[in-house]
């Protein structure tokens, strides 16, 4: 008998019929830099080919003598991740589309692997499980990962209780980071303590005040507060519906009639009419403009007055990263500047998935201000947003598979 090739899944050679088992084998793998294997007797050893082989399954076989397989340590250090999912319809469809299912699946299909006789090898990669809400968490799985963006008490308690009980299940993201951004006052707290004074680059909130019940009332307390018109008016909760995202632009006093609390109102900052979505997905930081409000002249503020809806800028339709702007609004944050952004929010807020809003302000070099962070935002609208996931799911396997090592 002779062995097979398997990459991900088992392959099948064809050999010619007159060749037998060899004990020298040469392989080009994909993926590999030229990396080939040497058995000696019962071990197996790396060299670099004298030639490269013209196709990448030829192999080369010249001896029937039986040997044993030893198993190389790069394929015994990959391992499977299990990925357990409790997410909306809706963002089940946005976020777990084909593409990503495919990459994950076959995350180790390029790693070319011999097998020989009775060894078998079995493809490793993610593997993304539905979690089935009619029943106990604790019941399901094992899971490595459960990655969720469900909101409610019932769930919040359900994560929690979960995690004490299954500390080795990495949980994306903690239920109480979460809250914390699902509340707009709370979400920009702490910004000025965060330590990027030796960045290239200022970080700033724009001045802001809730609004619990009568807006028309709040129209003294605005003054009070130093706010200076025109407002950004806001839900004080992101519940998941679509009204929660509905931002409005509030040019006077009267206007504030207009609105129901509870709500943020935030002074509108100039900042050329583009904001920067930036996503993090644990280390990795992906920039986009996006087209927002228009700067308001003083001359639009005496003469405007009333509530305007703003337009969606999340949509991909409002992607800004093809237009032609000018240089100084449409040029990305410092790149040193963001790391350290992200580095401080990752421990200041707990989560790994998130993105951040960011404008610069109109006519300054580097003056930054934060104006809403998002948890688990919409990833399908970033570019290439599948391998970005595929990556950072290998890197918590790895991980794992680190900590278990150590543990023996």
């Amino acid at each position: 008998m002779f062995g097979t090739l398997a990459s991900g899944e088992i392959e099948t050679a064809r050999l010619n019929r007159n060749l037998g088992i060899t004990s020298n084998l040469g392989v080009s793998c994909g993926g590999f830099e030229d990396f080939a294997m040497r058995f000696q007797g019962e071990n197996m050893v790396p060299y670099k080919g004298e030639e490269e082989e013209e196709e990448e399954d030829q192999v080369v076989v010249s001896e029937t003598t039986p040997f044993q397989f030893q198993q190389p340590l790069f394929l015994q250090q990959q391992q499977k991740l299990v990925v357990g999912y409790a997410l909306t319809s809706k963002k089940k469809k946005s976020f777990l589309q084909p593409k990503l299912e495919l990459l994950a699946s076959s995350v180790f299909k390029k790693m070319l692997v011999i097998l020989f006789v009775s060894v078998n090898f079995r493809r490793k990669g993610i593997f993304f499980v539905a979690i089935d809400l009619n029943r106990p968490l604790s019941e399901q799985g094992p899971f490595d990962v459960v990655l969720h963006k469900l909101l409610g008490k019932e769930w919040e308690e359900v994560i929690e209780d979960y995690q004490q009980k299954h500390p080795e299940v990495t949980v994306l993201d903690p239920p109480g980071s979460i809250q914390r951004i699902y509340n707009r006052q709370s979400m920009l707290q702490g910004m000025a303590d965060l330590k990027l004074s030796d960045c290239s680059g200022s970080l700033f909130v724009p001045k802001q005040m809730v609004v619990l019940k009568d807006s028309a009332a709040s129209a003294d307390a605005v003054v009070e507060a130093g706010l200076k018109f025109p407002l950004v008016a806001k839900p004080l909760w992101i519940d998941g519906t679509a009204k929660s995202h509905q931002l409005y632009l509030a040019y006077d006093r009267r206007s504030l009639a207009e609105l129901d609390p509870p709500l943020v109102l935030q002074e509108f900052v100039n900042h050329g009419g583009v904001m920067f979505k930036v996503f993090v997905v644990g280390d990795v930081i992906k920039v986009m403009r996006r087209f927002s409000l228009p700067n308001v002249s003083n001359c639009e503020k005496a003469k405007v007055d009333g509530v305007f809806q703003f337009p969606r800028v999340s949509s991909a339709a409002a992607s800004a990263d093809n237009a032609d702007l000018d240089p100084r609004v449409a040029e990305l944050p410092p790149k040193p500047f963001l790391e350290a952004l992200v580095k401080e929010l990752r421990s200041l807020l707990g989560l790994r998935l998130f993105n951040i809003d960011m404008i610069r302000e109109h006519g300054s070099k580097n003056v930054f201000y934060v104006i809403d962070i998002n948890y688990f935002p919409g990833y399908g609208k970033l570019p290439d947003y599948e391998q970005v996931f595929v990556d950072f799911f290998q890197n918590l396997a790895q991980v794992k598979y680190k900590k278990r090592q150590h543990c023996k």
